[in-house]
C-alpha cells in the first residue's frame, strides 16, 4: 500500500482488504470466481459507439485509427494530436474554457478496449447499433441532469452547494466509476476486489467510493434480503450469489439525485445485473445489463474487461468540494454584490 493512504480513517481497512488481495491465485475456486487483487478498466472506448463507426469488432490497426481521433476532455484528435497545451484556446476566444485539461493531467487509456482479445468500438453490445435504447418520451417525469455547460463554459448556477454536481461535491466519481455499470474515465481508472464469504467489496480509486455487497447462496435468498426502499443508497441496494461460475450482482433502488446524474439512469422499477467471471490470469470479464421499461424500449447490454493494474490503489484527495466550492459560491455572491450595488 501507498504511503498515502496512512493518512486515510480507513487505513486498517485497507491493509486489511490488501492482505487478501489476489497475487496470482488460482482464478477459480469451487465455481467461485477469485477477483481479487486490483485491476483497471482504463480505455478509450465509451458506452456508446462513435457515429460513423459500423463495426463492434475492429482489428488492431482499426483500433489505433479510431483511438487516435478519440477526443478527451474537448482536446480533439485524442492523445496522439498535440501537446495539449499549444491547443489550448487564448483567454477571452469564444471557446475558452471548453478544454478542461491539458494532456499531462489525463489517463483514460491508450487504446480501444480490448475484451477477450477483441478491441472494442462501445461498450454496449446489445442492441447490435451499439446505443442506447432509449424511450423519446419516458413513461416518468424524469428529466438527465446535463452538466456539460457548467464543464465547458463555467457559466451555471451557483446559488448553493446543492446545485453543483455530484462529482464536484465529492460525493461520487464522474463517469459511473463505481456503477452499477462500472466504467472507466478521464482517471484513477484502478479498482481494488475483496472477497470474503459473505461480502465482496470493491474498492473505487475515484473518490474512494466502496460497493460492499453481500453475498448469499441463491437469487430468492438476495432478493429477500433487501433493504427497504426508503433507504435510497449512493450505487442502489446490490445483492450478490455465485451462478455458473460467476459472480452475479442485481441492482435496484438506486439513489434519486445518483440516478438523475448518471449515464445508465433506471427508476424504483428497473434494475442493473451485473456479472463477473475470470478469462484469464490477469483478465476479469465484466458484463451488466440494465432493465427499465419506464426510460428504455428494451434490455441493453454492456461488456468490458478489468485488467491487473501494473499501478497501486492510490488515495483519491478530491479538492473541489474542500476549496473549490467555497471560492465559487464566494465569488457568486461578490459579483451578486457587485451588481447590487
Amino acid at each position: 500500500m501507498t504511503v498515502l493512504l496512512k493518512n486515510t480513517l480507513r487505513t486498517g481497512f485497507i491493509l486489511a482488504c490488501a492482505s487478501l488481495a489476489w497475487s496470482g491465485a488460482v482464478a477459480q475456486t469451487s465455481g467461485r470466481p477469485n477477483l481479487e487483487g486490483i485491476w483497471t478498466n482504463a480505455s478509450l472506448t465509451s458506452l456508446q459507439r462513435p457515429q460513423g463507426v459500423d463495426s463492434l469488432i475492429v482489428s488492431p490497426e482499426e483500433a489505433r485509427v479510431i483511438a487516435a481521433a478519440t477526443p478527451i476532455a474537448g482536446i480533439e484528435g485524442g492523445l496522439d494530436e498535440g501537446d495539449g497545451v499549444n491547443d489550448t484556446p487564448e483567454a477571452g476566444a469564444d471557446d475558452f474554457g471548453t478544454r478542461a485539461y491539458n494532456n499531462f493531467w489525463v489517463s483514460p487509456g491508450s487504446n480501444l478496449a480490448l475484451i477477450k482479445g477483441e478491441y472494442r468500438t462501445s461498450y454496449i453490445v446489445e442492441p447490435e447499433s451499439g446505443r442506447i435504447p432509449r424511450l423519446e418520451a419516458p413513461n416518468f417525469d424524469f428529466e438527465r441532469a446535463n452538466f456539460g455547460n457548467r464543464y465547458a463554459t463555467g457559466v451555471a448556477d451557483y446559488s448553493g452547494p446543492e446545485a453543483f454536481p455530484n462529482a464536484e461535491r465529492c460525493l461520487l466519481g464522474f463517469g459511473n466509476k463505481a456503477g452499477p455499470g462500472m466504467m472507466g474515465a478521464l482517471y484513477n481508472n484502478t479498482y481494488q476486489f475483496v472477497q470474503t464469504d459473505d461480502y465482496v467489496m470493491i474498492l473505487v480509486e475515484m473518490v474512494h467510493d466502496a460497493r460492499i455487497i453481500p453475498i448469499f447462496d441463491t437469487p430468492q435468498e438476495a432478493r429477500a434480503n433487501r433493504r427497504p426502499q426508503p433507504l435510497e443508497q449512493w450505487f442502489g441496494d446490490s445483492v450478490g450469489w455465485y451462478e455458473d461460475g460467476e459472480l452475479v450482482v442485481e441492482t435496484t433502488n438506486i439513489h434519486p439525485q445518483q440516478m438523475s446524474q448518471s449515464s445508465i439512469p433506471i427508476t424504483k422499477e428497473g434494475r442493473v445485473i451485473e456479472k463477473f467471471s475470470r478469462y484469464a490470469d490477469n483478465e476479469i470479464f465484466y458484463q451488466f445489463t440494465v432493465e427499465d421499461s419506464n426510460i428504455y424500449r428494451q434490455t441493453w447490454t454492456a461488456e468490458l474487461s478489468f485488467y491487473a493494474s501494473p499501478e497501486p490503489w492510490y488515495e483519491y484527495a478530491c479538492h473541489e468540494g474542500n476549496y473549490s466550492m467555497p471560492g465559487s459560491l464566494a465569488g457568486a455572491r461578490r459579483l451578486e454584490k457587485d451588481a447590487g450595488e
